[in-house]
């Protein structure tokens, strides 16, 4: 596996324009947009039982994925490309301590295959990167946290990473201060009104926008929890044990790792995917109809987005960005003026900026069509917390707000 890996082999110049304007290290972003990072813990507790398996004999398992994936611009090749230049992967696996010595031989006879070379400090090594083993009684976070470990338990931890790469500690506690901050509650949907269109906004202008992966999804961008596929967050095979989209915490059911070491560069390949499709995306009339509406008045504020494709910012609108994973809850401006908050196919306020909505006094509307497709089959999935008094217009981003601009008498 060499870095860097190329993930566009030829860009065009307004795809590197746009990369100097949004995504490079001076283009004045709230965060560093050529860093793609994920975290998931999963953990086995008798809320989350129908997903996690937990029964009173059965619990204390936990997997926790971290991933860090650095891209940048290559000048060296004749034609300009896309590169990943750093990978980071981190697993770690907490289970009965039978399961973990099964699936530390599972570890050796996968770096056998993948031709992984041991180096003198006990660790693997295959091009660029590096793999390091490590597997514990009490794992050190556990110890860090006071947290106790089940009986007859073991961990294990496996990282991935280019050669040379350093992370600093707070990134490396970064999953574990989440996994210490404790499940997030689900909030309590009420009974919202429905409605035809966005018409009820115009009684309440200028409204503030905050925006999930709809309108990434209809700009061609894979939906955040396609990534659950990418890093095996949850197990998919079609039997009693794992219908509901069950959580991957048994160390045999765990291939992502897997993947990584016997089939190196595919899996690489996998994991740039989603910016991939980042890069080649372009802002939709959805987007345009937004800044079109922000121009005359009608909208208000930065768009509050848990999007890292930036294409609000592409579109010429300003962001504030939410996505956190230490579950605090960002600054976020609600102009004065301001009157009501749109919120566009996001299904649950993680960030708290519908509640603080509410508390100032604005009418909430949700543009969603409350439903998921996930290999071909489209499922309900209500928005988590709408609430008496709320209105919800069950449509696509594009429609509903061009819609709206006409209403407005704004042009796009």
């Amino acid at each position: 596996m060499l870095l860097p890996h190329p993930v566009l082999n030829s860009l065009t110049p307004a795809q590197i324009d746009m990369w100097n304007s949004h995504f490079s290290p001076d283009a004045g972003a709230q965060r560093r947009p050529a860093i793609e990072e994920g975290i998931w813990r999963r953990t086995q507790d008798e809320a989350n039982a129908e997903q996690s398996g937990w029964t009173g004999d059965n619990s204390g398992r936990r997997r926790v994925v971290h991933y860090r994936l650095h891209y940048g611009l290559d000048w060296t090749q004749p034609v300009e490309r896309l590169v990943l230049e750093e990978l980071y992967l981190y697993v770690s696996l907490l289970a009965p301590a039978g399961e973990v010595a099964d699936h530390r031989r599972d570890l050796d006879q996968w770096l056998s295959t993948g031709r992984w070379k041991p180096t003198a400090d006990a660790s693997w090594r295959r091009g660029d990167l590096c793999v390091t083993t490590v597997e514990h009684d009490v794992h050190p976070q556990d110890e860090r946290a006071d947290r106790d470990t089940p009986e007859g338990f073991a961990s294990v931890d496996v990282t991935i990473h280019s050669a040379d790469y350093t992370l600093p500690r707070a990134s490396r506690n970064a999953p574990w201060d989440v996994l210490a901050s404790g499940m997030r509650i689900k909030e309590q949907r009420g009974d919202p009104a429905y409605a035809d269109d966005l018409s009820g906004l115009l009684g309440h202008l200028p409204f503030v926008v905050e925006a999930g992966c709809g309108m990434s999804i209809e700009a061609d961008i894979p939906p955040l929890h396609w990534l659950h596929e990418v890093y095996r967050v949850t197990a998919r095979q079609n039997n009693a044990l794992t219908q509901g989209h069950a959580f991957t915490l048994s160390p045999a059911s765990d291939i992502l790792v897997k993947e990584v070491l016997t089939d190196t560069t595919r899996k690489v390949d996998d994991m740039v995917s989603m910016f991939r499709a980042v890069l080649v995306s372009e802002p939709t009339d959805a987007h345009r109809a937004l800044k079109a509406l922000y121009d005359a008045g009608h909208l208000v504020g930065p768009i509050a987005t848990h999007n890292f494709d930036r294409l609000f910012a592409r579109a010429g609108l300003p962001e504030a960005f939410m996505r956190r994973y230490d579950q605090r809850t960002p600054e976020m401006e609600f102009p004065s003026e301001a009157k009501s908050l749109l919120v566009i196919g996001l299904h649950a306020d993680r960030r708290e900026v519908q509640a603080r909505a509410r508390e100032l006094g604005l009418q909430v509307f949700y543009l969603d069509t409350e439903g998921v497709t996930e290999h071909g089959v489209h499922h309900p999935y209500l928005i988590e917390g709408a609430r008496e008094g709320d209105i919800v217009v069950r449509s696509e981003a594009t429609p509903a707000l061009l819609h709206l601009a006409k209403l407005l008498n704004v042009n796009i």
